[in-house]
């Protein structure tokens, strides 16, 4: 058997998307997304934010850097992947993001152009992970991200 890698979030935006555009053209968005719940300790409500960074390619990164800014609230459906890198000492770090497949941006009439929710997602054949996959024959080394 398979697994399942499937992350649901709603959450506030942290800020404006952040737009790149690679070569042939691909499109990448990135942004943090709040996500906070409430419970009661000791008597008192307590409030608890995560923060999630969030990554989305080509058609829907076009459309969150239209229709998504700070603040504003959305439902995002993807997949957790975990990247390395390495800093300007040569240290290796790890990061890990919400890899968004489709999204719905909520809230009021008034927040977004099309209507009170819009469902953008990606086009199958063009799903993630092929953005993730490297050609052995690439001798630039370079990752897409």
């Amino acid at each position: 058997m398979s697994g399942i890698n499937k992350v649901i979030l709603v959450g506030h935006l942290g800020k404006d998307p952040e737009v790149r555009h690679l070569e042939g053209g691909v499109t990448v968005a990135s942004f943090p997304l709040a996500t906070s719940e409430t419970y009661n300790k000791d008597g008192k409500r307590v409030e608890q934010t995560e923060w999630h960074n969030i990554v989305l390619w080509r058609g829907l990164a076009e459309v969150a850097s239209k229709y998504l800014q700070k603040g504003k609230l959305v439902y995002i459906e993807g997949k957790l992947r975990t990247r390395s890198f390495e800093d300007k000492e040569k240290v290796k770090k790890y990061v890990t993001e919400v890899v968004a497949e489709n999204f719905t941006m909520l809230g009021r009439k008034s927040d977004f152009e099309p209507g009170p929710t819009t469902t953008i997602s990606q086009p199958a054949e063009n799903k993630i992970a092929d953005e993730y996959s490297i050609d052995p024959n690439d001798a630039s080394g370079d990752l897409p991200f």
